[in-house]
């Protein structure tokens, strides 16, 4: 399958039959730990030199979405993937609890303003899509209000890719024995344990209704301006690796170009002082 297509989401999307381990490379073929680990250092030091000419070009501008349930990994994946990059390129967004301020306008209000300036790549720690999956869940505006988003989500992703941002949206998918024991790991870790809330067990508790969330704001979204990604994450050195194999693949897509010298450079002599 060719790499724009690896790991994409489905037109129709049952999370219970896409696994969340994960052992294949772009061409299907089982892939190592050594080797893909190998393979994530190669894509980072490639996409180093992408991020480089993306800034110098400053034609383009990146979007990437992260949404997961508790403990897959949103902070870990941004860390592995985009911590080697140049930070004055990248920008990180955590969308919280929304504020008594942000509630007062529309719920996309507070995201537009976040969205990457070109030659810049800006992520998404969750994002406008909680507004179709917590608010859902939980049942926090009327149903007929949170169905209507969807149409709403599309059109604003459009507007972004026509004026020139490439999305990418990644779901780190992750089993609830997973996530369990991950749970289990950070009440026990004292260095992770401030990280934990008693309400994280009652969100595990609903579990289904996010899986059903999930998929059919996939479903509603997936464009081919916008693609969802499905991402393996029960072991996070392939999580990572699959991460920094698509970034690397969008980036080179765009055919990155050095910016041109000015005229007359030849010519130029730096005078000793």
């Amino acid at each position: 399958m060719p790499y724009p297509e690896w790991l994409q989401a489905p037109k129709k999307v049952d999370l219970s039959k896409i696994s969340t381990r994960g052992e294949k490379d772009p061409n299907g073929k089982k892939i190592s730990r050594e080797k893909a680990e190998a393979k994530h250092a190669e894509n980072i030091a490639a996409l180093e030199e992408l991020q480089f000419k993306l800034s110098a070009e400053s034609k383009h501008k990146i979007l990437i979405v992260f949404q997961a349930m508790d403990t897959a990994g949103k902070d870990g994946a941004i860390r592995k993937v985009f911590g080697p990059l140049n930070p004055q390129g990248v920008r990180v967004h955590s969308f919280k609890k929304p504020t008594e301020k942000e509630l007062s306008h529309d719920y996309l209000w507070r995201v537009h303003q976040h969205t990457p300036e070109t030659g810049h790549i800006q992520i998404f720690n969750r994002s406008h899509y909680e507004d179709v999956l917590v608010v859902r869940v939980h049942n926090l505006v009327p149903e007929e209000q949170w169905k209507k988003r969807y149409e709403h989500i599309r059109n604003f992703e459009k507007l972004l890719a026509d004026e020139g941002t490439m999305i990418m949206k990644f779901m780190l998918h992750i089993s609830p024995e997973e996530q369990k024991e991950r749970l289990e790991k950070r009440l026990q870790d004292p260095e992770r344990v401030w990280k934990f809330r008693k309400g994280d067990l009652d969100e595990r508790k609903l579990w289904a209704k996010y899986q059903e969330a999930y998929e059919v704001a996939i479903e509603e979204t997936h464009k081919d301006h916008a693609p969802w990604y499905i991402i393996p994450a029960d072991k996070k050195w392939y999580r990572n690796y699959v991460l920094s194999t698509i970034m690397r693949e969008h980036l080179e897509r765009l055919d990155l170009k050095w910016p041109l010298a000015e005229e007359g450079l030849d010519e130029v002599v730096v005078e000793d002082l």
